[in-house]
């Protein structure tokens, strides 16, 4: 959504380079890297958390690579649902921040404009996830029920 609101050309950064082996130092099955993907996500963590962890802790370089599976699909796969999409989360937790700012700073223009900006991104978002079926249809966001973000 780089394009929509700015000038700015999209989102730049680094890309893994391309490598199609696992690599050497793995020591761990794509059943095994499975069982630490379900493990890690019933304990609470999102799935680039769980990616994170695997990586630090565990010398996980990529979990597609090897298990041809993303982390996703792996935890739909054993049951582990979180409440709302990651994306659609964390736009709820930058829209709370904002509005924790703007409380405190009343004449922030710039926040201002950045809270309306959020408030479209979510409501467009969760209309797609409306579309896809991964939100229920009559689900809507409501700044006063969220209070988990804080």
């Amino acid at each position: 959504m780089a394009k929509m609101h700015s000038r700015a050309r999209g989102k730049s950064g680094s890309k893994r380079p391309y490598d199609s082996n696992t690599k050497s130092w793995v020591k761990y099955s794509p059943e095994e890297v499975e069982q630490l993907v379900v493990k890690l996500g019933k304990a609470g963590k999102s799935t680039a958390q769980v990616g994170l962890e695997l990586r630090d802790s565990y010398g996980i370089p990529s979990v597609y690579s090897i298990t041809k599976k993303r982390v996703q699909k792996i935890l739909n796969a054993a049951g582990v649902k979180s409440q709302l999409p990651e994306d659609l989360m964390a736009l709820i937790r930058k829209e709370n921040s904002l509005s924790k700012h703007l409380n405190k700073n009343k004449q922030d223009k710039t926040v201002i404009r950045g809270l309306l900006l959020t408030n479209s991104k979510i409501r467009r978002l969760s209309d797609y996830y409306k579309r896809k079926g991964i939100l229920p249809e009559k689900w809507f966001y409501n700044k006063k029920d969220v209070t988990l973000f804080s």
